[in-house]
C-alpha cells in the first residue's frame, strides 16, 4: 500500500446497519449481498454496493476494497465528478496536475426502502457533497432473475478454447447455462433550481480512455480475465465502445470459471473496460464529454448483468444479452 493511500476502514462485504444483512435470492439461493451503509473512510467514496455477488454454483465474481484500488466496491453506482464532488473515491484527477488527494469526497446515502423482497430491492438515496448538501436524489431498484436452462451451451460453429469464438467453450456444463440476471434500474433527479454536471478523469484532462464513472462492476479473477463484445476482443478494442453488450470471462477465487454479460448503455454512454491492471466493466456516463442533468430533470438508466457459471463464447453471450433487452 502506498503512503498516500488512506488506511482500510472495513473488511469487504461488512454490513454496518443494525438490521440483518440485505440479500438477493434466486430460488432460495443467495446470489448477492447488498451492503447498504458501509463504515468507510470518506476518501473511499462510501455508497451502497453489491458484494459478494455469486454465480448459482457459488463462485464469487465481485471484489471490494482491493489493495490496488481500495475504493472499488463490488458493483455500485458512482461518479468521480458531480459538480466538483468526488463520489467515486480515491484521488481526484485535476487538469494539468494529475491525481491529487483533495477534501472533495461526498457520500451516496440510503434514505428509505420502498420495497424489500427476496428477489427485488428498491429504495431512495441521496448523492451528497462533503458538507451533506444533496446534489442528486435517486430511486434505485435491483432485481434478481433466474435464467438456468434459458440458453443451451452448444451452438453452431467450430469448437475451441477461445471464449470470443463461435463454438462451444470447454469450461461449462453441457445441458444449459447455469445463470441468473441482475437488473439495475435507477432514476437520478437534479434539484429544481440547479443543473448537475457529471464528469470523469477523461473530461478533466486525463488521457488513455479513463472516462470511468457510472455503473461499475469490479470483478475478481484468480487468472487473467478476458473481455469481448459483439464485434471486438480485448480491453483496448472494447474500452470506449458503444457495443450492444460486453462479456467478461474470469476465474473465481475457488478456481472455477465464470462469465458476466453486460447490457444497457444509455444515450451517450460508453463501455469502460479493464483486464490488464484489474478486471472490471462499467457503463461510463461521461467517457469523452461531461453530461448535465438539467435542473428539475431526470436521468434514467437500466442495466442488466448476466452472471453465468463457466466460460461462454460470443454466440452464447449474444443470446443471453438479447434475452436481457
Amino acid at each position: 500500500m502506498t503512503a498516500d493511500r488512506p488506511a482500510r476502514a472495513a473488511e469487504p462485504g461488512e454490513a454496518t446497519t443494525a438490521d440483518e444483512p440485505v440479500r438477493l435470492l434466486v430460488g432460495g439461493t443467495e446470489v448477492a449481498r447488498y451492503v447498504l451503509d458501509p463504515a468507510l473512510d470518506a476518501r473511499h467514496g462510501p455508497r451502497p454496493y453489491l458484494h459478494p455477488v455469486r454465480t448459482l454454483a457459488g463462485t464469487v465474481v465481485t471484489d471490494a476494497l482491493p489493495a490496488d484500488h481500495v475504493w472499488h466496491l463490488g458493483a455500485s453506482l458512482a461518479v468521480q465528478d458531480v459538480n466538483g464532488t468526488n463520489l467515486w473515491g480515491g484521488r481526484t484527477y485535476v487538469r494539468d496536475v494529475g491525481y491529487t488527494w483533495r477534501d472533495d469526497h461526498g457520500r451516496i446515502a440510503h434514505v428509505r426502502w420502498s420495497e424489500r423482497a427476496a428477489d427485488r430491492l428498491a429504495h431512495r438515496l441521496e448523492w451528497r457533497d462533503p458538507h451533506g448538501a444533496v446534489l442528486l436524489t435517486e430511486h434505485r431498484q435491483l432485481t434478481a432473475v433466474p435464467l438456468t436452462g434459458a440458453v443451451p451451451l452448444t451452438s453452431e460453429g467450430p469448437s475451441g478454447s477461445d471464449p470470443s469464438g463461435g463454438g462451444p467453450s470447454g469450461d461449462g456444463p453441457r445441458d444449459g447455462v447455469s445463470a441468473w440476471r441482475l437488473e439495475v434500474n435507477y432514476t437520478l433527479s437534479a434539484p429544481a433550481q440547479q443543473d448537475v454536471r457529471l464528469g470523469s478523469p477523461a473530461t478533466n484532462g486525463r488521457p488513455g480512455g479513463a472516462g470511468y464513472g457510472g455503473f461499475f462492476w469490479r470483478a475478481v479473477s484468480a487468472a487473467p480475465a478476458s473481455v469481448f463484445s459483439a464485434t471486438a476482443t480485448g480491453e483496448e478494442a472494447v474500452n470506449g465502445s458503444a457495443e450492444p453488450w460486453v462479456a467478461l470471462c474470469g476465474t473465481g477465487p475457488d478456481g472455477r470459471a465464470y462469465t458476466l454479460v453486460f447490457t444497457g448503455l444509455g444515450d451517450g454512454d460508453r463501455w469502460f473496460t479493464r483486464t490488464a491492471m484489474y478486471p472490471g466493466v462499467g457503463v461510463a456516463f461521461a467517457f469523452d464529454e461531461p453530461v448535465t442533468v438539467g435542473a428539475g430533470t431526470n436521468r434514467r438508466g437500466r442495466h442488466a448483468v448476466v452472471v453465468s457459471d463457466g466460460t461462454l463464447n460470443r454466440a452464447q453471450a449474444a443470446a443471453l444479452a438479447d434475452a436481457a433487452r
